[in-house]
């Protein structure tokens, strides 16, 4: 009787020891996804930092053009003496140089008869190349003489229209003899322009 009491005395030590194991083993079980959804979460919420620092440097890039101007032009520019669109007119532009400017109604603040280029350059500033700028004037380039560059010429420009800009050194893509126009104008997203250069007769239309 007594050999009976301690078997079984035995068998409920053995039972509540593994119930025990089983309650240990079901708990971490319970647990280890909580700790997986914590890891993903923390993993998203960096991605998305990551992808709002990008998108600055991205903006960063594209933000350093000056759309006002002084009013001031470059020695030996030479006033236009019959522009179709006179000092003081209104005109509308077609052109994109920037957000907010095709269809804007402009007044014309200077016409100027030049040979005006697109060009590409490296800023000295560093970054990325600029494609097919628009526009440097005749005026605007370092030791230009009377001859018009060509296509493909390589200068140094002393317009400093953009950052980096001034003294560096540009490639023509295409060169035109025309009329200029230094224009004031507010953007279609309100942002008020004034001695804006340059833009050329055929990106203006009449109202």
């Amino acid at each position: 009787m007594k050999f009976k009491n301690i078997l079984i005395g035995f068998i409920s030590l053995v039972a509540v020891f593994t119930l025990a194991a089983c309650g240990q083993d079901a708990a971490e079980e319970e647990n280890a996804p909580e700790e997986n959804t914590e890891v993903e979460t923390d993993t998203d919420t960096d991605t998305d930092t990551d992808t709002e620092e990008n998108g600055d440097s991205d903006s960063d890039s594209h933000g350093h053009m000056d759309h006002s101007g002084s009013g001031e032009v470059p020695e030996g520019l030479e006033e236009a003496e019959n522009p179709t669109y006179e000092v003081g007119s209104q005109a509308i532009i077609q052109a994109d140089h920037m957000s907010g400017m095709e269809g804007a109604e402009a007044t014309i603040a200077g016409a100027y008869d030049t040979t005006v280029y697109s060009v590409s350059y490296t800023p000295t500033t560093g970054g990325e190349p600029v494609e097919n700028h628009k526009w440097v004037i005749h005026e605007e380039i370092a030791d230009a003489g009377e001859e018009s560059f060509e296509p493909g010429e390589e200068v140094t420009l002393q317009a400093d229209h953009m950052e980096g800009m001034e003294g560096a050194t540009a490639t023509i893509d295409t060169a035109e003899e025309t009329t200029v126009y230094m224009v004031d104008f507010t953007t279609t997203d309100g942002e008020e322009v004034t001695n804006h250069k340059w833009v050329t007769e055929s990106e203006l239309s009449a109202e």
